[in-house]
């Protein structure tokens, strides 16, 4: 047996090799987050027009300047506020992200002479879709922790896991009765989202998840592509990628993720907030879009992009170096 062949039949997956990926995945996804806790917090606020902080957005500077004031308002705690919630979101999802990229990779592509950036792209975006799917609910809530401040009728700057979650599930629920005055069809069909929030209160904590399962296409179809490209194209088979060069790789993927997804970012975010401006009906995401466009034209779709970039670039570089290192120690 070559070399090679003998390298491609130790990289075949086995049970053993997937749940050490997803253990390194899940723990590679809380650091990252961890690092980049207080941006995240503000790259909501800023996506979501929070009115507290609309002044601040636009520039890097005022992201550092609406940080200052997160923490003069709430200290540490204010800047991490809704960071319980991302970590407890972000292992199962990293976990299952990276899990089953190793797993439909191997299927796609068993071999290294199989690679091609179609491939990796469906890969990726699988992977990215899969994850999302089984965490989206634990993501809406930390949004709506993030989200949350002192203009919003509450005298306490931050809000619990649970207290987020019962104000979702909770929000605009009134009678079936008195939803509509007529039994027009227009009628009909401006309450029908309000029915179906009312029946089914559980749907609630996914507004927004058809823009985002679409937005995570391409943003980890292009993460995992620009990820595969780079390391075959700068790392030869022969060689091991050192976890600089997983930090440098990772940071020019994330770049080019966020850049291709922001758009759907920028409309999931407003999606996500949509109970507390419209808490009475379910607001589709071509209205969002709509509204968006209205308000700030194109602009509108990058509000916050410096900062994303400010927080993706590392966020996406320590995530893939320490799942790589991750693997490593655990001998996958």
């Amino acid at each position: 047996m070559s070399p090679n062949a003998a390298s491609e039949q130790q990289d075949k997956p086995s049970l053993l090799f997937i749940a050490r990926s997803g253990l390194a995945g899940g723990v590679a996804g809380c650091v990252a987050k961890t690092v980049v806790a207080p941006l995240d917090r503000v790259k909501i606020l800023f996506q979501a027009s929070n009115p507290e902080y609309k002044k601040y957005a636009g520039s890097w500077s005022g992201a550092f300047r609406a940080v200052s004031e997160i923490y003069r308002q709430g200290g540490l705690r204010g800047v991490l506020q809704g960071h319980s919630a991302t970590l407890l979101r972000v292992f199962p999802y990293a976990a299952i992200k990276f899990m089953a990229y190793d797993h439909v990779h191997h299927l796609l592509m068993p071999t290294r002479a199989q690679e091609t950036n179609i491939r990796r792209f469906m890969a990726g975006a699988i992977s990215g879709t899969l994850s999302v799917f089984c965490t989206y609910p634990l993501e809406v809530i930390r949004v709506r922790m993030a989200f949350h401040t002192r203009s919003q009728g509450s005298a306490a700057p931050r809000i619990s896991f649970l207290e987020a979650a019962k104000q979702i599930y909770h929000e605009g629920t009134t009678p079936l009765a008195s939803s509509s005055p007529s039994n027009t069809p227009a009628a009909v069909s401006k309450t029908t989202g309000k029915n179906i929030l009312d029946l089914y209160p559980v749907f609630k904590f996914y507004r927004g998840f058809t823009v985002t399962m679409i937005g995570m296409i391409p943003y980890a179809g292009v993460s995992f592509l620009s990820w595969g490209y780079l390391r075959a194209y700068f790392i030869p088979p022969s060689n091991k990628a050192t976890p600089v060069a997983d930090l440098a790789i990772g940071a020019v993927s994330g770049a080019i993720a966020q850049t291709a997804s922001y758009p759907f970012e920028v409309t999931r975010r407003r999606m996500q907030v949509g109970g507390i401006t419209r808490p009475d009906r379910w607001l589709r995401w071509g209205e969002t879009v709509q509204a968006i466009w209205q308000t700030s034209g194109w602009r509108g779709f990058y509000v916050g992009l410096s900062i994303g970039y400010l927080k993706i670039v590392p966020m996406t570089a320590v995530s893939y170096a320490v799942w790589q290192s991750g693997k490593h120690f655990l001998n996958s």
